[in-house]
């Protein structure tokens, strides 16, 4: 019987002893859900990345759960399966160079009108003109966590200046990190403003449209953490008017419908929640699980 449900096999985790590798079973999330035999002696359950919508059903089949890991930052989808006296691990600092490689793109690209180019070079038309540079500007990190410190790392070489917030005060190692209570007068000296925060009761539609509002003429928001962080109404009408730019690696909903009016609203980059997979992904991904299963 099997203790561990792990979505990768033993040896490609690696560095597992033998007595504990007897006691796995592997399930992807792929294929049909193991067997309510198996399932009647998990204690530790690895959700899929990617496919806790087959997984998440079965937490309330397993008996002997203690312990459920996500290979994800945020677990927003997990918690209300989560049944009584179960314990919850994230996947912290597993997606910080990920995502915060695509949240820089996302940055630099808008910024520099990339997507107007790429269109541009579909019909062969050149039009030189200047653009908005990094450099020189404010950049707001709210949700300054380990994902918001590796933005940080990778900004510093542009010569802008970064503002940090998390939900309470502190000291950084590269300054003075301020509550989310100072939003309100820190949002209107902010060229742009990424948004890393997760998906809670405080944060949902964080960015509506009286936070919008504060955010100086054509500044860029930016939302690598969950859609409903932003308020997708009032974000539209903020595009439409072409008073303000975003780049959008999640929305509400998501997937996005074809024919949501999001897709065409004009001064909008979007990606489809692609900030965690990369190449960067498994091997981290088997180095966080290892070191996890070893400390069990």
């Amino acid at each position: 019987m099997a203790r561990y449900l792990l979505p990768y096999p033993p040896d490609e985790i690696g560095g597992l002893p033998p007595a504990l590798v007897a006691e796995v079973a592997v399930w992807d999330g792929s294929t049909p859900p193991p067997s309510q035999q198996l399932l009647d002696g998990v204690e530790f359950f690895c959700l899929p990345y990617l496919r806790h919508a087959a997984a998440v059903p079965l937490l309330a089949r397993m008996p002997a759960l203690r312990t459920v890991q996500t290979l994800t930052a945020g677990v927003d989808d997990v918690v209300p399966h989560l049944p009584p006296g179960v314990g919850l691990n994230n996947a912290r600092g597993l997606h910080d160079a990920s995502t915060a490689e695509l949240a820089v793109t996302l940055v630099l690209a808008s910024l520099r009108g990339v997507p107007q180019f790429v269109r541009n070079q579909a019909v062969g038309h050149w039009d030189q003109s200047f653009q908005p540079a990094l450099a020189d500007r404010t950049v707001l990190i709210v949700g300054y966590g380990s994902i918001g410190a590796a933005v940080e790392e990778r900004l510093r070489p542009f010569e802008c200046e970064v503002v940090r917030v998390a939900r309470s005060a502190r000291t950084a190692p590269h300054g003075p990190v301020h509550a989310l209570a100072d939003l309100p007068e820190l949002l209107p000296a902010a060229d742009v403003v990424l948004l890393l925060v997760p998906l809670t009761a405080e944060t949902r539609h964080l960015a509506d449209a009286g936070f919008l509002s504060r955010l100086r003429d054509g500044a860029l928001l930016v939302n690598v953490a969950r859609g409903p962080v932003v308020d997708t109404k009032a974000l539209l009408a903020e595009l439409e008017s072409g008073r303000l730019r975003a780049a959008l690696d999640v929305t509400d909903p998501e997937p996005l419908p074809a024919d949501h009016p999001l897709w065409r609203a004009p001064n909008v980059l979007i990606t489809p929640h692609v900030g965690g997979p990369s190449s960067a992904f498994l091997p981290r991904a088997l180095r966080l699980l290892r070191a996890t299963l070893l400390a069990t």
